[in-house]
């Protein structure tokens, strides 16, 4: 049987492609292995996947000057030692990495053992942990095919995004037993990323008055994010969700979203018109505003600036996409970006030692 360890972590949309991909890898034959941090989110998500994993030191990766980097820099050495005792136990026939700063020194150990790696990048522009692990690649699968224009056109690949199968089997009955809604008024999902965002959480609850005259509203605003205080009818708080997730799509009829890649080819798939608010350029590195800037050229969603929010504007945003809906979801429909499992999974097998 063929072994391939699967790496990524940090946030969600490091871990949920890799989950993605576990059917079909495993009807084809692999056994399959996961390598994340100590108590990162991985750990939990990976949880219930029932497969074997590892823990290895992780140290965050910074754009900026910081103190930390000199004792983070010791945690990816240590990592590294980690990651090659994994691989010599192990013994995988390849890697699979999906980014985040834990992958970098279990790229590394593969590099070190002989083992292929192939590497995922979800944005236009690969990130930070990325950068570093493409030269130790052997090959990259991108979602956008701007990406590919970026890369070694010998070892880059326009893929897609992998999506979990059980997204588009959501079930809408389930969805409402879950909301309790009182009415049927159209339903707004709000994600702010797996972590929260103050800024959408804060301007969503403060537009909360009139949306609900017009929406029903279903808010995921991260862990530890979940205000007791605020008890509407017609809104509902989660943290985060995971098996629950596809029946709330069921039900979901606009979304507000951050402009994450994973997120965003999930609204595709699932064809729901959204309002994506990219991080701006002061939080990150730009990769969310170019993915929005992507998906609207190709009239997928509307766009609003974090500098542009408040509650006025998002509501008469939010009132103008239902009134267009037909027109975003026909778009989506035409397009070709589709789920990327298969091709992924042939890149794995193309490369697999």
């Amino acid at each position: 049987m063929k072994k391939i360890i699967l790496t990524g972590g940090g946030t969600a949309g490091h871990v949920t492609p890799n989950l993605a991909l576990l059917p079909k890898l495993k009807n084809e034959g692999f056994e399959v292995v996961y390598i994340g941090s100590y108590n990162g989110m991985e750990k939990e998500l990976v949880k219930d996947s029932k497969i074997p994993y590892h823990g290895i030191s992780a140290g965050k990766l910074r754009r900026y000057v910081d103190l930390k980097n000199i004792t983070d820099a010791f945690r990816v050495v240590k990592g590294l030692a980690d990651a090659v005792s994994i691989m010599r136990k192990e013994k995988p026939n390849i890697v699979f990495s999906k980014g985040g700063f834990v992958t970098v020194p279990v790229v590394i150990a593969a590099k070190i053992c002989g083992v292929p790696v192939v590497i995922h990048e979800s944005d236009i522009t690969p990130g930070l942990a990325n950068r570093i692990a493409i030269p130790f690649a052997t090959a990259i699968c991108t979602s956008f095919p701007e990406t590919v224009s970026q890369l070694s056109k010998k070892k880059a690949f326009a893929t897609g995004s992998p999506m979990r199968e059980e997204l588009f089997y959501g079930n809408e009955e389930k969805g409402k037993d879950i909301c309790r809604f009182k009415d049927n008024k159209p339903v707004v999902l709000i994600v702010g990323g797996s972590s929260g965002s103050a800024v959408i959480n804060s301007c969503a609850r403060a537009a909360l008055p009139e949306l609900l005259k017009a929406y029903n509203v279903i808010h995921l605003c991260g862990r530890g994010n979940v205000d007791a205080n605020i008890q509407m009818s017609g809104y509902i708080q989660f943290e985060f969700l995971s098996k629950e997730l596809s029946h709330i799509f069921a039900v979901t009829d606009l979304v507000i979203s951050r402009a994450g890649s994973n997120a965003i080819f999930e609204l595709l798939a699932l064809r729901k018109p959204s309002i994506l608010i990219p991080l701006s350029k002061k939080a990150s590195r730009g990769d969310q505003i170019l993915n929005a800037q992507s998906f609207f050229s190709q009239g997928f969603c509307e766009v609003m600036q974090e500098e542009d929010l408040s509650p006025e504007k998002l509501t008469k945003e939010l009132s103008s996409l239902f009134a267009n809906r037909d027109k975003y979801i026909a778009k989506m429909k035409n397009s070709k970006l589709s789920n990327g499992v298969d091709e992924v999974c042939k890149v794995i097998n193309d490369y697999c030692k």
